[in-house]
């Protein structure tokens, strides 16, 4: 295993009232760099208004403490030192009590 070698950070959605009555999406961070591992677990392509699109699904793994127990899937994962965002597919803070596993995906709308 190669531990715990990436940085993540987790922000939230925050949408605020443009000025023609919709809504404008801004991402807050809400974690400052976190110690992570990350362990791939499948990529598949499918095809999106007739372009190929792939995308890759990883477990991530955090040590636990209040700010990760609390994350959701409502936030958004970013790889601090590559720039990449993925969903937070599944949060699981209870089936190992020294860590807490992320199921993230790459590659889809955020």
């Amino acid at each position: 295993m190669a531990g715990f070698v990436d940085l993540v950070a987790f922000d939230v959605e925050v949408r605020t009232k443009d000025e023609y009555g919709g809504a404008e999406i801004e991402w807050t961070p809400v974690t400052p760099s976190l110690s992570a591992e990350f362990r791939y677990e499948r990529g598949r392509e499918a095809e999106q208004s007739g372009a190929q699109t792939g995308t890759a699904s990883f477990k991530v793994r955090l040590r636990s403490n209040p700010l990760t127990r609390a994350l959701t899937p409502a936030h958004r994962m970013r790889d601090v030192l590559r720039g990449v965002a993925y969903n937070v597919r599944e949060v699981d803070p209870i089936s190992d009590r020294a860590f807490v596993w992320i199921v993230a995906e790459s590659g889809v709308a955020i």
